[in-house]
């Protein structure tokens, strides 16, 4: 078994494409399939169903994938630690909720590309489901979400600010001109909900079961921007950090409604797997998140 092709493996696994694989490690497809088939022969274990054009990892895959990350990742922590080259490299996949990513990021963005060019970042949009998992097996390095506790003893988690959460709505809509907006006052109205900054949809849905209140309708949006548009054009009413709907605020086009729950607060989370191996890139990209994100929030 050689460290090739476990790291070929390891792409596979999470690409789940024998094409893309090849694209990203600049291998013909034909030495993918190979050195899979080699793996395979020498387990005797079958690692992938295929299923027409896609392929899913087995059982077998699903284990030969973690031992693969951590045999990887001490391939790594060996080579930097032997050769002493310990200048950020390689990439780093991150996961962000939308809302983050737009208002709070950026300036760590800017200074880590300034400081270390040579990194390649990949963000995705964070949403709540599989992101445990994901962070185990290595497919996300790092990810940040709106919430107030993980409940996972091998995640390591710090809290790098607080974020007020607003209910904002159309100026021309109805509850706008109420002295209070009681939560039951939510129950015959349209709620917009994020499914990509969606920790704190969780908050809401929380308080609004305590009170026993369920509203006329939902509508679940993939992206935060055509949220705000749609409660704009008085579609319906919705929760979003402060910071989201600061430009909208300002400018009238939304109006954050007297709820009597005020401005809850959810907490801005970094979170990682700690079982494993960090790479000298993710620690410059969390040291200068806390440098940047500490002094901002």
């Amino acid at each position: 078994m050689e460290i090739r092709q476990l790291r070929t493996f390891k792409s596979v696994a999470t690409l789940l494409s024998f094409h893309k694989t090849a694209k990203k490690l600049n291998y013909a497809q034909s030495s993918i399939s190979a050195q899979i088939q080699a793996l395979e022969a020498e387990l005797g274990v079958q690692l992938f169903d295929r299923l027409g054009k896609r392929i899913l990892l087995t059982e077998a895959g699903e284990r030969l994938l973690q031992y693969s990350h951590k045999v990887l990742d001490l391939t790594d922590e060996i080579r930097t630690e032997l050769t002493q080259t310990k200048e950020p490299k390689g990439s780093l996949t991150i996961r962000i909720p939308e809302s983050l990513g737009v208002h709070r990021l950026p300036p760590v963005i800017r200074e880590f590309h300034r400081r270390y060019p040579q990194v390649l970042l990949n963000f995705t949009v964070c949403a709540h489901e599989e992101l445990q998992k994901d962070l185990r097996k290595g497919i996300t390095d790092l990810a940040f979400l709106y919430i107030d506790s993980i409940q996972a003893s091998d995640l390591g988690f710090e809290v790098l600010g607080f974020e007020s959460l607003v209910l904002v709505a159309s100026p021309e809509h109805p509850l706008v001109s109420q002295k209070t907006v009681f939560t039951k006052d939510l129950g015959g109205e349209t709620l917009l909900l994020s499914r990509v900054d969606c920790s704190y949809r969780r908050l809401w849905e929380r308080i609004l079961a305590e009170k026993g209140v369920q509203a006329k309708n939902t509508l679940i949006f993939h992206s935060v921007e055509t949220l705000k548009r749609c409660a704009r054009e008085g579609i319906g009413i919705t929760l979003l950090p402060e910071t989201a709907v600061k430009e909208e605020i300002a400018n009238k086009s939304l109006v954050v409604l007297p709820w009597e729950e005020g401005k809850p607060e959810t907490a801005i989370m970094m979170i990682w797997y700690q079982e494993r191996w960090l790479s000298p890139s993710l620690k410059a990209f969390m040291k200068i998140t806390r440098e940047i994100l500490n002094v901002s929030i």
